[in-house]
Parts: structure tokens; C-alpha cells; sequence
């Protein structure tokens, strides 16, 4: 018989996102938000009526998460019916000196991971569960690599907080070749926020909900069925918002209105977006960003601007207008060099730009 499950992680409960670029309401409500959405795994969860609930670490954030934040998480686990619930302590909610986990007792179908290593054995369902909490707020020791299942017979299941990428990491390294030929059926993995398969049976969930901009596109859980012969597991996108990236390549021929316009065509009242500026632009276009970012709030949940264009500088009017200053020999001189190599063609726009800035002021 497959038992059901629902895999998240690195949730964030609490984050005030004190170095955000967005203004201090919005991250009030992302705060707000982040909460939410965990509500509605949860409630998904027992909608389901799945067998467990698989949370891989950073449920919250220690420094900041309340009291009443607690309550409210344990209010939510208790509507359970016949879920379980396995949580592990990442390295933004150890289990160090002064750890909230100490305050709250979250329920009986809760199973907090006390220790850097535990087994959960569950005849029933024939599962047995490897679970690792961190202990510190970061772990440079491989600590799972000599882990082996003892029992092949049983759905073997391993929930660690952890990075596969490097062996090198600071965050509890992982040697995924070592974990896969340990015989786990399933290895439910957190700490990166970008949903990932490693492998089939190896799969970071990303946080359900996206923290900054370098967490663009869709957030959300992994929900699936496993027994000895078959697996079945699935992105089940759930974020109420994202994060997204546009580049726009813009020309000497747009106007301000054309430039913003561009922009425009991206208007959305949901998403938080970034807009990359590229290209080139006019002399006479206006390109402070502050009052661009002003004139489309409007237009956008969240918008901010970066400008990687360059203003078009016409050369051959330019030594016309100045061949018998400084800024005309300069371009004399520089004409003698290789201006198709990218240093030298920077070095000619950077000494021109500065040429000109100074005869302005």
C-alpha cells in the first residue's frame, strides 16, 4: 500500500526581509503572506488526508517568529486527522541555546527532530524515517554520509536540511551519490529555495513562498505517493506571488513615454518585478529610475528599475564640435586603438563620458 505525502520547506515564518528593496507595507504583508500560505499546505495536507507532512527544515525564522506565531502553527497542525507531521530544524531555526522550539510543544502527531540524527520507525504504514536536525547555525561536516538503511523491506525516507552541490559547503554538505546508494525510496531535502529534482527520488521542494529576487519563477510544494516498487511525485505550484525579471532592450530612437510604455506592457497588480534597462538612449531622455519607478507604482504590485543602458554618444558630431579641445584629442588618440575590443571601447566611452561631465559642471 503507497502512503501519500506532502514535501515542503524553508518556509520562513516570520522573515521581515529588512534588506528587501520593496517598501516596509509590503513587507508586511509578504510576512503576512508567508504565513498564509503555510496555512494552506496545511490544509491541503488534510484535505488529502496524506500521511505525512514532510517539513525540511526553516519552518521559521528563530530571532523573529512570536509567541503567537506558534500558537497559530500548532492551532493549524491540530486540525489533523491522521497525519504526521516531520519537522526538521534548519540553520535559521537550530535547536541552539534559546531556540522557540522550547516554548511551544506543537502536538502529538508533531514529531520535532531533537537531534543531528534520528529514526522514526512506523509498522503501519511499513516506513522508517532518517531524520536530521542542525544544532547550530551552520554545519561543515558531512554528517550523513555513512548513513545506511537498515531495513530494505520498509519505505525508507530521509528528511535532511542540506547541500548537494558542494562538498565544501558550510551548510551541512551532502554527497548525493553516497545518499542514493544508501537505499532510500525517498529523500526529502531543504535549504535551497529553488525547486529542484535532483533526481527522482531526491527533490528539493524550494520555499512555497519566494523570498527576493533571486527566487524568480513558480514556488510551491512537491506532493506525492511512494511504496517498495513505485514512485509518484509532482510540483504543485502555491505561492501567491513571484518574483520576476524582465530585460528590456531599449534604443536612442525611444523617447521617455516610449521607454515607460515598454514597460507598461508588463503592468501587473500581483508580481513583484524587477526591470533591467539595456541598450542605449538618447542625450536628451530623462533616465532618472526614481521618478520612472514613481510614475508606474500604479501600474504594479511591485516594480523596481535598473538601468544598464548607455546614453548614445554621436562621435562624429562630437569631434566635429570639439577637435580643437582636449575632448576632440582625445578621440584623435583613441581612434588609433582596436575599439572592437571590449576594454578598449570602455575605456573610450568611459574617458569620453568624463570628458564631457566635466566640461558640463
Amino acid at each position: 500500500m503507497p502512503i501519500k505525502f506532502i514535501h515542503t520547506a524553508d518556509v520562513h515564518i516570520g522573515m521581515r526581509f529588512e534588506s528587501a528593496s520593496f517598501s516596509g507595507s509590503t513587507a508586511t504583508q509578504r510576512r503576512r503572506e508567508i504565513k498564509e500560505t503555510f496555512f494552506s499546505i496545511v490544509k491541503r495536507a488534510k484535505e488529502k488526508d496524506v500521511d505525512f507532512l514532510f517539513i525540511a527544515g526553516d519552518l521559521f525564522e528563530n530571532e523573529y517568529i512570536t509567541a503567537g506565531e506558534l500558537k497559530e502553527i500548532k492551532r493549524a497542525f491540530e486540525a489533523f486527522d491522521n497525519t504526521k507531521v516531520i519537522n526538521i530544524a534548519g540553520n535559521h531555526d537550530p535547536l541552539t541555546p534559546g531556540t522557540k522550539y522550547d516554548l511551544i510543544d506543537l502536538g502529538d502527531n508533531v514529531y520535532n527532530i531533537k537531534g543531528v540524527f534520528e529514526k522514526l520507525i512506523f509498522d503501519d504504514k511499513n516506513v522508517c524515517i532518517y531524520a536530521s536536525s542542525w544544532n547550530s547555525p551552520s554545519i561543515v561536516e558531512a554528517l550523513l554520509d555513512d548513513i545506511i538503511v537498515d531495513d530494505k523491506e520498509m519505505i525508507n525516507i530521509l528528511v535532511a536540511h542540506g547541500d548537494v552541490y558542494s562538498k565544501t559547503s558550510s551548510y551541512l554538505p551532502i554527497d548525493k551519490d553516497k545518499i542514493l546508494k544508501a537505499g532510500f525510496d525517498y529523500v526529502a531535502l531543504g535549504h535551497f529555495h529553488k525547486h529542484d529534482n535532483v533526481t527522482e527520488r531526491m527533490i528539493y521542494p524550494g520555499s512555497p513562498e519566494p523570498l527576493d529576487f533571486g527566487e524568480t519563477g513558480e514556488h510551491g510544494i512537491i506532493e506525492g505517493s511512494i511504496d517498495k516498487e513505485h514512485i509518484d511525485v509532482k510540483f504543485i505550484p502555491f505561492s501567491k506571488r513571484e518574483f520576476k525579471e524582465v530585460e528590456i532592450v531599449i534604443n536612442s530612437d525611444m523617447t521617455r513615454k516610449d521607454i515607460l510604455d515598454k514597460i507598461l506592457s508588463y503592468s501587473d497588480d500581483n508580481n513583484l518585478f524587477r526591470i533591467i534597462l539595456d541598450g542605449s538612449y538618447g542625450r536628451d531622455v530623462d533616465m532618472d529610475i526614481h521618478e520612472m519607478r514613481d510614475e508606474l507604482l500604479g501600474s504594479f504590485y511591485h516594480v523596481e528599475i535598473i538601468n544598464k543602458a548607455v546614453e548614445d554618444l554621436d562621435i562624429e558630431q562630437l569631434y566635429r564640435d570639439n577637435k580643437d579641445n582636449i575632448i576632440g584629442e582625445f578621440i584623435d588618440e583613441m581612434r588609433k586603438r582596436d575599439l572592437n575590443d571590449k576594454i578598449q571601447s570602455l575605456a573610450f566611452r568611459t574617458g569620453l563620458e568624463e570628458l564631457l561631465r566635466y566640461r558640463g559642471e
